[in-house]
């Protein structure tokens, strides 16, 4: 595909990013406000263990530090073809970064489950999605937008969960731009990768760590009926390994990657 066409295919979808997003916003101004269900935080799974109440929902966040720790050491490692300059590093950085503390935030979420703790749960979740699509962006389109973009994103997410929390003192709890925001990230992500030019070898595992994540909110959708089966773990302690797997195929995919053009380089010098 000619690069013209590839910068005009790049701009429409960033284009269509930006509509999406301002017809977000205007449809969650136009919705009753949701607040978040207190049935919630009553888990399937309250075993306690080794004195931890809850304890299968506290220690599968041990997953997302371990990936997390790993993650921030291969930002560390001479890999010049896994990044096209090295301050394309530090979107991943922010999102490892996110990513462990969300470990802490969601085990202490889970060791007394309510509103306050859920805060510090959903707070690092936002930074990690805001900082994976700057990262998405500074891939496809450029390091210079993706950096210019990664304080805003994480801003924005961090912005939805501090709404949601103060709305509870404004008489109108309203978590949907929490959720808005997350589901924005995975569309825009999808639509930039599908729209623009190749930037990197394996980005299809982008859509394999989703359809993971997918995976994990549908388990936490049925955490009593995966409990019911069997007892031995609930759906939200599968929700948690699942999306420490998704992220573990981002982590493998920044190992094994190398920038297009020089895949492409390789390739026709091997058929040559």
């Amino acid at each position: 595909m000619p690069a013209s066409t590839t910068m005009k295919n790049t701009r429409r979808c960033l284009r269509g990013m930006l509509l999406f997003a301002l017809a977000t916003a205007v449809v969650i101004t136009l919705l009753p406000p949701l607040g978040q269900p207190q049935a919630y935080h009553r888990f399937a799974d309250a075993r306690a263990f080794l004195g931890l109440p809850n304890f299968l929902n506290v220690a599968s966040n041990l997953p997302f530090l371990l990936v997390a720790m790993l993650g921030l050491a291969e930002l560390w490692q001479p890999r010049p073809r896994a990044f096209g300059a090295r301050r394309e590093r530090l979107p991943w950085a922010v999102f490892f970064l996110g990513l462990a503390a969300t470990g802490f935030g969601s085990a202490w979420y889970h060791l007394a489950p309510d509103n306050a703790r859920l805060f510090w749960d959903r707070l690092p979740m936002s930074v990690c999605f805001g900082a994976l699509l700057a990262a998405v962006i500074a891939g496809r389109v450029s390091v210079r937008a993706g950096l210019g973009l990664l304080a805003p994103l994480v801003l924005t997410g961090i912005g939805t969960v501090l709404y949601w929390r103060f709305s509870q003192a404004w008489g109108a709890e309203n978590v949907l731009p929490y959720f808005a925001f997350q589901a924005g990230v995975i569309l825009s992500g999808a639509l930039l990768v599908c729209c623009s030019g190749p930037g990197y070898t394996r980005e299809a595992d982008l859509f394999l760590a989703a359809a993971l994540y997918a995976g994990a909110v549908l388990a936490e959708f049925l955490d009593q009926t995966i409990f019911t089966i069997g007892g031995m773990v609930s759906g939200h302690t599968l929700k948690h390994l699942l999306a420490a797997l998704a992220v573990y195929q981002l982590l493998r995919m920044l190992r094994t990657r190398s920038a297009f053009r020089e895949h492409h380089n390789k390739s026709a010098q091997h058929a040559r």
